[in-house]
């Protein structure tokens, strides 16, 4: 019925429609704003709608040449510096958004006639929600450091505009890619960046068990510490030791998506036997968590984590990246399998993300896929293992010895899967 109707109706006519509704939209968030503004205020659910007529009509009699177009947006623009100008004159503070929602209209009216209805709809929906957010995006920049938005920005520089500009190709005996190298930097960032906002979101209304489940995708090891020192000042054992557990299951998901994004031959290989021991992980630590404690009620978060996309960590992931595949690449050489094997429970001391991610690199040139799958699985356990002598020290008590030995039996199931990988 609805395409009978559209082909029944002038050409035009569904154009028009378009237009005075994009622009009945944004007039009317601006009508609400009139009302309650204290001051003289441009604009409402007319004059918008006539904007982006008159840019109809300008396009339409232009023929398509963009010259009338222009002048008429000129026009438009020269009238709507007028009502401003009347606004700073009226009104001790006078906002410009208004007049700039103006001419926004203006162009939708014109990107509609020339055929451009997603762009169209796209400025028009978005100037209606910046219109409408107007607290709540100003409540956030109060809430966001500074230092923190120069920190993003200096990160968004290096990643979106300086990656794209580093060679896309191996240098040297151990075939050091730049690019590939900062993309992982990138990817690792991007990852513990995610979690890092989401604790910082959650932070008022979080409790131990979801800084367990955000801490473990930004780091298991560091949310294991934290976990532990507090568990120190507390008589819940069961809890902590639960949640310690949760941390180590969400780091397996976290390898799983960075191997899904850097080696599928990885990631099929690992993939399904890290998802089962994430489920199994934070599902056990979990009910593990419910058990009785001395103790009961609700404990809050005391940990604030670090911003991860400081550019001296990140300039200290890539040296470690590098490192880590010369190391590889050295082993390989001169050791063979068990030279890879040994350095992969050795880096379970420290973070394994640049290991495991050297390995993602490694794998089908420098080494077998199934190595480095096994090798992956190496790290993961003894990076387990070290978390739990971790707990055992900074906590003490119950709590370090129920959390050594769940992140044991975990460290021990993690290793099952060298089964059928070596297989």
């Amino acid at each position: 019925m609805l395409t009978r109707l559209y082909q029944l109706l002038p050409a035009d006519a569904v154009k028009i429609l378009l237009v005075l509704f994009l622009s009945f939209l944004v007039g009317l968030e601006r009508e609400e704003h009139k009302a309650g503004a204290e001051s003289y205020t441009f604009g409402g659910v007319r004059t918008f709608p006539i904007i982006g007529l008159i840019a109809y009509s300008m396009a339409v009699l232009s023929g398509g040449q963009l010259l009338p177009v222009a002048i008429g947006f000129a026009v438009v623009a020269a009238f709507l510096l007028l009502a401003y100008w009347h606004k700073l004159v009226s009104a001790s503070t006078a906002g410009v958004t208004t007049e700039f929602s103006g001419l926004a209209i203006y162009i939708v009216g014109a990107l509609i006639y020339y055929g451009h209805f997603w762009t169209a709809t796209t400025l028009a929906v978005a100037s209606a929600l910046l219109l409408e957010l107007k607290a709540g995006l100003e409540g956030l920049t109060k809430r966001i450091p500074s230092d923190e938005i120069l920190t993003f920005t200096k990160f968004l520089l290096l990643s979106i505009v300086v990656l794209p500009i580093l060679p896309n190709q191996e240098y040297g005996v151990f075939r050091i890619n730049p690019f590939k190298t900062w993309l992982v930097v990138v990817a690792v960032s991007a990852i513990s960046y995610g979690s890092y906002v989401l604790q910082k979101v959650t932070r008022e209304h979080g409790s131990v068990m979801l800084a367990a489940l955000l801490g473990g995708a930004y780091s298991s090891t560091l949310t294991t510490v934290v976990l532990a020192k507090r568990a120190a000042n507390e008589r819940r054992p069961h809890l902590f030791a639960g949640a310690t557990l949760i941390a180590s299951g969400v780091m397996y998901l976290r390898l799983a998506a960075l191997l899904a994004l850097f080696n599928r031959a990885l990631a099929s290989t690992l993939g399904p036997s890290f998802l089962v021991l994430a489920g199994v992980a934070c599902g056990a630590g979990w009910l593990w968590s419910r058990r009785p404690d001395a103790s009961t009620g609700d404990v809050k978060r005391e940990y604030e984590p670090q911003n991860p996309l400081e550019l001296s960590a990140a300039f200290l992931f890539a040296a470690l990246f590098i490192a880590m595949l010369i190391a590889t690449h050295l082993a390989v050489v001169y050791v063979g399998r068990a030279g890879v094997y040994s350095l992969a429970g050795i880096m379970g001391v420290t973070d394994v993300d640049p290991f495991i991610m050297g390995m993602t690199q490694a794998a089908g040139t420098l080494t077998r896929v199934s190595e480095a799958s096994a090798a992956i699985l190496i790290a993961a356990a003894s990076n387990n293992v070290v978390k739990g002598i971790y707990a055992r020290f900074f906590a003490r008590g119950s709590t370090g010895a129920q959390s050594l030995a769940l992140l044991i039996a975990l460290a021990l199931a993690g290793l099952a899967p060298l089964v059928w990988v070596l297989r």
